[in-house]
């Protein structure tokens, strides 16, 4: 892809100059979205920064002034908060991508199990820890516990719990060795070759799993135009390398 734009973690913003824009993205989408920004400044000229968290600490971020132009959210939730505070462009905001739910292993881990209900996931964990995004604020594990509880699967490992600060961190965790099981996005599994897929959740054990939109009320005049990029051939080309689901 080509080069020119760059990233960098929620709590070190970027400096954005004058015709720059700031991209806020989820966690699960620093490869995909920082290939967007980057083919989208080769062919405008426009400089994209880009700044990856947990979609909680990016909206509140963004509450507290935090000079971002365009934000893309791992759920509707904190899209709805920043919404509710006047805090996004009206009209701007879309569903851009969906995702699958799915439960990880080390590469090399042997564990085989069906998510189902009744799917004994305890006896899989034995003394080991499940590592997933806090349940309590950022979408992954909200989803997690979402797809548990429907299954049955919550209360017997709950108390097993490895709350990470969001998804690519419960990602490492099992690629490390440090978790024997952990539940990321489909697209996080892919990303990763230390880590091999167990099992993929129903789809129906937990609510869709949309990533919307959205330029916000403080915007510069090129966000709307990378916002529109988004949900380009191009840039849905990029998504679904990545193992995205583009939205309608």
């Amino acid at each position: 892809m080509a080069a020119g734009a760059a990233s960098s973690p929620a709590g070190a913003e970027p400096a954005v100059a004058d015709g720059s824009l700031l991209v806020y993205g989820a966690a699960s989408l620093t490869d995909a979205l920082g290939d967007a920004a980057r083919v989208f400044s080769a062919r405008t000229g426009v400089d994209v920064k880009t700044s990856f968290a947990s979609s909680s600490v990016l909206a509140k971020q963004i509450e507290a002034g935090a000079p971002a132009d365009v934000f893309v959210s791992a759920d509707p939730e904190w899209m709805d908060y920043l919404a509710q505070r006047r805090l996004i462009k009206p009209g701007s905001r879309h569903d851009l991508l969906g995702n699958r739910l799915v439960l990880i292993a080390p590469a090399d881990s042997r564990v085989v199990l069906r998510l189902r209900p009744g799917a004994d996931l305890a006896a899989a964990l034995g003394a080991g820890r499940l590592a997933t995004a806090d349940p309590d604020a950022v979408p992954a594990g909200r989803y997690a516990r979402a797809a548990l509880t429907s299954l049955g699967l919550w209360d017997p490992v709950a108390s097993q719990l490895v709350r990470a600060e969001n998804v690519r961190v419960a990602l490492e965790y099992v690629a490390r060795g440090e978790a024997p099981l952990g539940i990321v996005y489909r697209t996080d599994a892919l990303a990763d070759r230390g880590v091999r897929v167990v099992d993929t959740f129903p789809a129906d054990s937990h609510p869709p799993i949309i990533y919307p939109v959205a330029i916000t009320a403080t915007a510069r005049p090129a966000a709307a135009r990378f916002a529109a990029f988004l949900s380009s051939s191009p840039a849905r080309q990029i998504f679904a390398h990545y193992g995205f689901e583009p939205r309608p």
